[in-house]
């Protein structure tokens, strides 16, 4: 129980072992953080209390990014305020500020990314994944290479239907360095049904060096 005395705020030993019970890490620390520089003093209990729950809000949001972050396995720890626009990259910056909202994910859209060497496709789509997994969404991004060879051991142990089933369930799924290596027919099956499967249900993300006339 918290008790106020005057402007002093007084937090008992049974209070911190409930806040560690209630797995309350952000509101315990921004707390004791407050009692220990007695910033709370310059807090009613109203304000006092509105920043421990932001607190708690912000780190439980902080651990959901980095849960969705390690599980979308980027290749490159990348953000889109650090990618070079210079003239001779052709990058469109409206369009990728426009990206950034990931408005085309709500929408269950698609986006290919082509380009020569050199125009960072992997950096941007794995910027995109990156600011979606900020978002609260969920990302799974692959090697295209290593995409096929993931598919062909869990046809190989009989759990590909699950696998795809999970990869359906990814509010986005990039796949990079698509075409550097031809598919053969059981591979362009198993793509099609793939991205028929997540056709106006989810968003994907295509980056190739293939133009798009291939």
């Amino acid at each position: 129980m918290i008790t106020c005395v005057g402007p002093i705020i007084i937090i008992n030993p049974t209070d911190i072992r409930k806040m560690k019970s209630l797995r309350l890490p952000g509101m315990l620390q921004t707390y004791s953080s407050s009692i220990e520089s007695q910033g709370h003093l310059q807090l009613t209990a109203d304000e006092l209390l509105s920043m421990l729950i932001d607190a708690e809000w912000q780190d439980r949001l902080n651990k959901k990014v980095a849960r969705l972050t390690q599980r979308a396995a980027f290749r490159y720890l990348s953000h889109l305020s650090e990618i070079n626009y210079q003239a001779a990259r052709d990058l469109d910056k409206e369009l990728l500020n426009r990206l950034a909202s990931c408005e085309f994910i709500r929408q269950k859209e698609n986006i290919l990314i082509t380009g020569p060497t050199g125009v960072d496709k992997s950096f941007i789509a794995s910027a995109l994944g990156h600011q979606a997994c900020a978002m609260g969404y969920r990302v799974a991004y692959y090697n295209t290479t290593k995409f096929f060879i993931r598919l062909h051991g869990a046809r190989t142990d009989n759990s590909l239907y699950k696998e795809i089933a999970r990869i359906e369930k990814q509010d986005l799924l990039i796949l990079d360095d698509f075409g550097l290596q031809n598919l053969d027919k059981s591979q362009r099956d198993l793509l099609m049904e793939i991205i028929e499967d997540r056709h106006n249900k989810q968003a994907t993300i295509i980056a190739s060096q293939l133009p798009v006339s291939t």
